[in-house]
């Protein structure tokens, strides 16, 4: 059945770079929009980027705009975050979600009331 799997997390310096995959598994993505999300400890769950079901179209927030670059490879039904510049404030538990019914053309939101199923989360920590 359909499963989420998020990889590539880890310990990184003030300044350094990782890239987390979201693998699809028992369904496709290439019809839906895909989002990431981040909770650090004590702190609410917030969006960090999402991608349009096309490819043409991404959001992201405020506080990674500039260091973070989403994309998608249709061919491996994976979806990809690159993150750089990484601060200590992106410390977190990084999350790929996806809507299995809602189709939206053209564009994606950061709302978390538009997923309705999620990965099991991959920790990035950012320390010197």
């Amino acid at each position: 059945q359909l499963q989420l799997v998020e990889s590539g997390g880890g310990l990184v310096q003030p300044g350094g770079s990782l890239r987390l995959s979201c693998a699809a598994s028992g369904f496709s993505l290439n019809s839906k929009f895909i989002g990431w999300f981040r909770q650090a400890p004590g702190k609410e769950r917030e969006g960090v980027s999402c991608i349009s079901s096309g490819g043409g179209s991404t959001n992201y927030a405020d506080s990674v705009e500039g260091r973070f670059t989403m994309s998608r490879d249709y061919a491996k039904n994976t979806v990809y975050l690159q993150l750089n510049s990484l601060k200590p404030e992106d410390t977190a538990v990084y999350y790929c979600a996806v809507n299995r019914e809602l189709r939206l053309v053209g564009l994606c939101a950061l709302n978390s009331g538009l997923y309705d199923s999620w990965g099991q989360g991959t920790q990035v920590t950012v320390s010197s």
